[in-house]
């Protein structure tokens, strides 16, 4: 008997974790146990399993000797991202993983998120993003409009100066606001 199910029923609910093997076993279970404040769930000798919220588990370090690290001439995902609630909460992260000596080595504002890019200790890059409020419509209008057309990558922008304004109150979104924009 053939059973019956809906097209969602043959969806993935979410991404529930990612592996990182590594030759650098301890720098970096350091490096994202720092990076996303998460907490040891398992481990035993080059293997951990960590997690930062309710998930029993979203990062595994696994040790294997003698790899290379992450090569970009390689084919394979490029990079992952993570979404934090709000501009504010995206600069509270970075100044935690500042004031562990973790600095992004690319800031840019796509349009529909504002992200700052990190590598691991590996060269894995990781992505750590909040969301665009106010382009109307969102992300799916923003990929049809004439500024993801003009720019499809978006615009680099200085950590510190987008992130002092966070702090000195501004609206976020006109903190979050494109540079290119066009006038609406």
């Amino acid at each position: 008997m053939k059973v019956q199910t809906d097209s969602d029923s043959l969806k993935p609910s979410y991404i529930a974790h990612f592996v990182i093997r590594t030759s650098r076993f301890a720098q970096t279970l350091r490096w994202y146990k720092d990076v996303l404040d998460a907490r040891e769930v398992y481990r035993q000798p080059g293997l951990c399993f960590l997690t930062f919220d309710e998930e029993h588990h979203r990062v595994a370090i696994a040790e294997e000797a003698d790899l290379r690290d992450f090569d970009e001439t390689v084919a394979g995902i490029d990079h992952i991202a993570l979404t934090m609630k709000s501009i504010a909460q995206l600069a509270d992260f970075y100044e935690r993983a500042k004031s562990k000596g973790i600095l992004p080595f690319w800031c840019i504002n796509h349009g529909p998120t504002t992200s700052l890019y990190y590598k691991d200790p590996n060269g894995s890059r990781i992505e750590f993003q909040c969301d665009q409020v106010s382009y109307p419509g969102g992300a799916a209008a923003f990929f049809e409009s004439d500024e993801f057309a003009r720019n499809p990558l978006g615009i680099e922008f200085d950590p510190e100066a987008l992130f002092s304004r966070v702090r000195a109150g501004e609206a976020p979104e006109v903190i979050l606001a494109r540079a290119d924009s066009l006038p609406r």
